[in-house]
This record gives structure tokens, sequence and C-alpha cells, in this order.
């Protein structure tokens, strides 16, 4: 479970940046894995 954290974290961090230089569908594609990685999270 610590790998699938790891991955939400990456994903996390990633939208940040991408918001942060306004790239919005990078950001939008980052939100998708983040809600990805948490329902498997949930899951476990």
């Amino acid at each position: 479970m610590s790998e699938i954290t790891k991955f939400y974290e990456k994903a996390k961090q990633s939208a940040r940046d991408h918001m942060k230089n306004g790239q919005i569908n990078a950001y939008y594609q980052d939100l998708k894995a983040m809600n990805h990685y948490k329902r498997l999270i949930e899951a476990s």
C-alpha cells in the first residue's frame, strides 16, 4: 500500500506544479490520477 500512497503524493505534487504554471489540461490529468489512487487506497 505504501507504493500507492507514493504514487498519490507524486500526482498531488505534480498537480500543484501544473496549477502554478497554468497548465490546466495537465492539472486535470493529475486530478484524475489522484482520484484513481485514492480509490485504490480506500479499497485496500
